[in-house]
C-alpha cells in the first residue's frame, strides 16, 4: 500500500516553519492537544481526512495524533494544498496523498488512497470522502462509526443524503457550530477572499463596483471586507430574507443580470452551480474580474465561458485572461476554484483555531458516543460554548456570570411584572 504521495519531500523544512507559525496562533487547539496527549481519547482509532492541506490543518492533525489516532489525509481541493506542509506532515509520520495542481482523476485517486487505510471516523470538507464511501466503497461503510463535515457545501450534500435516507453513518456538521460559521465563514472567508483577489491582481478595490453573489455567512464576510476597502458593494440573492437583510445592511440588491453590466469585480459564494453564466458574462464590462469563493469550481460556468471566448492566456499566477467573441476581456481568478485558498493561504490561523477545535472535540465525542443513529447532527452545545470560553480566555477577555437571582428569574415564569 502507498504510504504517501506528495510533490516534494525536500520541502519539509519550510513546512515545519509554516506549521510552527500557525501553531503559535492557535491557542485553543493547543490546549486540546495538551489534554489529548495526557488522556489519549483516540488511541487505536484510524481516521481518514479529506481537508485542505494547509499549515492550520497540520495543527489539527498533530492534535489528533496526540490523542492516539492514526491519520491519513488527502486534499479537499486540487489547488489548495500547501506542498511544503504536506511534506512536513509526511516527516511526522502522517499518510498524505495531496499536492497542488492535481487533475480531477488524481484528486479522486488520493481519496481512494485515504479510504484504503480503512478509517472508522472521517473528517470531510465538501463531502467527497463521504460520497465515495457511499458510492464506490460501500462495502467499507459498516466499519465507520461517524464523521465530521467542515463546510457549508458538504453539509448541504449530507442533509440531502439524510433526506433521501442514503446516509449510512452519523456525521456532525462542524460548519453549523456558532464558533465555526460566525467566525470562520464570515471573518475568515471575508479576509482570505480579498487576500486572494489582491494577490492575483493587485487591483484597487476602493471605488469599484464589487458584486457578491449570495448573502450567506461567507458572502456577508466578503461584502463587509470589500466595503471596508472602499468598494461600492452590490448583493445578488435568491432568498428574500437574506436579500432584505442585505438591503437593510446598506447594500444595493438586484438580480445578477442587472448587476452584470455594472460590476468591476464579481465573487460567487453560494454553494450552488452555474451562478455566473453566459448571459451574465456577455453583459460584463471590458476588464471585469470574476472569482469564486465557494467550495467547488461550479459556481462560474467555465464551459460556457470557454465557449464564448476566442482566446485565453495566463497573465500571471492565478489570473487568466479570456477574450470574448464580442471583443471584451474577462479575467478569471484561480481557474474558478476557491480563490481564498487557491490564490492565497486560506483563513488566518486565529479563526481556524476555533473551527479545528470543533473538529478535534467532535471526533472525540464520536469516539465516545453510543446509540448514534445515521443522520446529520449539530455540534453539541457544550462543545461550542467551551471553545468560545477557551478563545476568550486566550484573548485575555473576561465576561460576566449570572447571579443566583438571575438564574432563578430566567428559570421561572411566576414573577411577571413587579
Amino acid at each position: 500500500m502507498d504510504s504517501s504521495k506528495i510533490k516534494d519531500k525536500t520541502l519539509a523544512p519550510q513546512g515545519f516553519l509554516q506549521i510552527e507559525w500557525s501553531s503559535n496562533h492557535m491557542p485553543v487547539l493547543n490546549q486540546i492537544k495538551m489534554r489529548f496527549k495526557k488522556e489519549e481519547p483516540l488511541k487505536g482509532l484510524t481516521l481518514g481526512a479529506c481537508l485542505h492541506v494547509t499549515k492550520e490543518t497540520a495543527v489539527l492533525i498533530e492534535t489528533l495524533i496526540a490523542g492516539g489516532a492514526e491519520v491519513a489525509i488527502c486534499g479537499s481541493n486540487p489547488l489548495s494544498t500547501q506542498d511544503d506542509v504536506a511534506a512536513a506532515l509526511v516527516e511526522k509520520g502522517v499518510k498524505v496523498f495531496a499536492q497542488r495542481g492535481q487533475t480531477t482523476e488524481e484528486y479522486y485517486w488520493c481519496i481512494d488512497k485515504v479510504l484504503d487505510n480503512k478509517p472508522i471516523i472521517t473528517l470531510d470538507d465538501g463531502a467527497d470522502l463521504v460520497g465515495m464511501l457511499h458510492s464506490k466503497r460501500k462495502g467499507e461503510l459498516k466499519k465507520v462509526i461517524g464523521g465530521t463535515e467542515e463546510t457549508t457545501t458538504g453539509v448541504i450534500r449530507l442533509r440531502a443524503m439524510e433526506k433521501a435516507e442514503s446516509l449510512k453513518y452519523p456525521i456532525i456538521a462542524v460548519n453549523d457550530a456558532y464558533t465555526k460559521y460566525l467566525f470562520d465563514n464570515r471573518y475568515g472567508t471575508g479576509q482570505s477572499t480579498i487576500d486572494g483577489i489582491l494577490r492575483s491582481t493587485n487591483t484597487l478595490i476602493a471605488g469599484k463596483n464589487f458584486v457578491v453573489c449570495g448573502y450567506g455567512w461567507c458572502s456577508r464576510g466578503i461584502a463587509m471586507r470589500a466595503l471596508g476597502l472602499g468598494a461600492k458593494v452590490i448583493i445578488t440573492e435568491i432568498n428574500p430574507l437574506k436579500a432584505l437583510e442585505a438591503s437593510m445592511n446598506g447594500f444595493r440588491v438586484m438580480p445578477l443580470i442587472e448587476a452584470a453590466s455594472l460590476g468591476d469585480i464579481f465573487v460567487t459564494a453560494t454553494g450552488d452551480i452555474s451562478v455566473i453564466r453566459k448571459e451574465h458574462i456577455e453583459k460584463m464590462k471590458d476588464g471585469t474580474i470574476i472569482a469564486n469563493s465557494g467550495h467547488f469550481n461550479v459556481e462560474i460556468n467555465l464551459k460556457e465561458l470557454e465557449k464564448i471566448s476566442k482566446n485565453k492566456r495566463r497573465i500571471r499566477q492565478n489570473l487568466d485572461e479570456y477574450v470574448l467573441k464580442n471583443g471584451k476581456k474577462i479575467y478569471l481568478l484561480a481557474e474558478g476554484r476557491l480563490v481564498n485558498l487557491s490564490a492565497a493561504e486560506g483563513h488566518p490561523s486565529e479563526v481556524m483555531d476555533m473551527s479545528f477545535a470543533n473538529q478535534a472535540l467532535c471526533v472525540e465525542y464520536i469516539a465516545k458516543a453510543k446509540n448514534f443513529p445515521p443522520k446529520v447532527y449539530c455540534v453539541p452545545k457544550e462543545i461550542d460554548e467551551k471553545i468560545a470560553e477557551l478563545k476568550l480566555e486566550s484573548m485575555g477577555i473576561k465576561i460576566d456570570k449570572l447571579t443566583a437571582e438571575q438564574k432563578k428569574y430566567l428559570a421561572t415564569w411566576e414573577m411577571g411584572t413587579v
